[in-house]
């Protein structure tokens, strides 16, 4: 018997409008929907489910349907986080430019540590309000 490990297919988001999330991190990562996961040409959208990709096809993200999901308030309390999605960029311009980015697609700021001289970072809260992290990765 050979020994293997278990793999990671992808991160799963719950959220009460996959499309809507889905459309977010695929804007903001540069992603595409996994085949047949696409928007549909009449307008009519229901899945329950979408897969993005990266550029080889690899899955990263899946949104899962929920009907009610709390949002995070985290890290003042009361409901804490669900997920917490760290991405990494390579410099400040970067960060900067990603910062304007992340804010016209509908990120929520929650905290501007940009001006932190060791891995400076933004982080944010989701469209559906799970908190994630862009932040100038040292090394």
């Amino acid at each position: 018997m050979t020994t293997s490990f278990p793999r990671l297919l992808h991160t799963v988001l719950d959220a009460t409008d996959v499309r809507e999330l889905a459309e977010f991190y695929r804007e903001l990562l540069g992603l595409s929907y996994r085949a047949g996961d696409e928007p549909p040409g009449d307008g009519v959208d229901g899945p329950g489910w979408l897969v993005l990709v990266d550029a080889g096809g690899r899955r990263v993200l899946a949104f899962q349907q929920v009907e009610v999901l709390p949002r995070a308030t985290w890290p003042t309390g009361g409901v804490p986080q669900q997920v917490h999605v760290d991405f990494t960029v390579p410099d400040r311009e970067a960060l900067a430019h990603h910062h304007a980015r992340a804010l016209a697609l509908g990120a929520r700021p929650l905290r501007d540590g940009s001006a932190e001289e060791v891995e400076p970072i933004h982080v944010y809260a989701d469209p559906a309000g799970h908190p994630f992290c862009v932040f100038v990765r040292e090394g």
